[in-house]
């Protein structure tokens, strides 16, 4: 029977310690995202792309909701678009205007849920941005218990012409639904995002 003494025992674990930290091959595993994020993103909140009252200013309004059908509280919302003219934002420059000023179209905004799992953007409709692509917005969601960030579309109610022959439409098949907003009125906008369940939205691999 082979024993080991204590001195030998601390200077294995020295030199166990002192080893050269290996990185594992490939990727670090996914790690459960949040509640941290609300802590560092709350009270920076640009949900105004465009000043309210903005000639063409939208307001798009929806909740987050899971699948047992109760408001997520706690998820923050991005979205990324185009301009009216299907243009997206230049790259800032050092001398250029500052973006969140409003003097430059920046494309980008994010918006937390409230306890209602609410959020809300003021923005402009986008212009078609080619592709055969109908005039969207990219919308990005990050909650707790989601591993990875959703990434998911809207797609406006008044353009059935362009939302019929949009590639991406199509191939969501019969839940492309989930991927359209519905019009409150004018210039007002309610989409529903649904985590899991028969009304699941539609999101996808990136």
């Amino acid at each position: 029977m082979t024993t080991t003494s204590t001195s030998d025992a601390q200077s294995l674990a020295r030199e166990q310690h002192s080893a050269p930290h290996v990185p594992p091959d490939g990727p670090t595993p996914s790690q459960t995202i949040g509640p941290y994020f609300r802590i560092g993103m709350d009270g920076f909140e640009p949900t105004d792309l465009v000043a309210p009252g903005t000639p063409g200013a939208i307001t798009i309004s929806g909740r987050v909701i899971d699948g047992a059908g109760a408001p997520v509280s706690d998820a923050s919302l991005e979205i990324w678009q185009a301009d009216t003219d299907g243009a997206f934002p230049a790259a800032p420059t050092d001398d250029g205007p500052d973006s969140w000023t409003g003097e430059r179209w920046h494309g980008w905004g994010r918006s937390m849920t409230d306890d209602d799992g609410a959020f809300t953007f003021t923005t402009v409709k986008p212009g078609p941005v080619g592709d055969g692509q109908a005039p969207h917005i990219d919308i990005t969601v990050f909650c707790r218990g989601v591993l990875q960030r959703l990434v998911t579309r809207l797609y406006f109610p008044d353009e059935a012409a362009a939302n019929g022959t949009d590639p991406v439409l199509a191939a969501a098949g019969d839940r492309a639904a989930t991927l359209v907003a519905e019009a409150e009125g004018p210039g007002r906008l309610h989409h529903d995002i649904v985590l899991q369940g028969e009304r699941e939205t539609v999101f996808f691999v990136w």
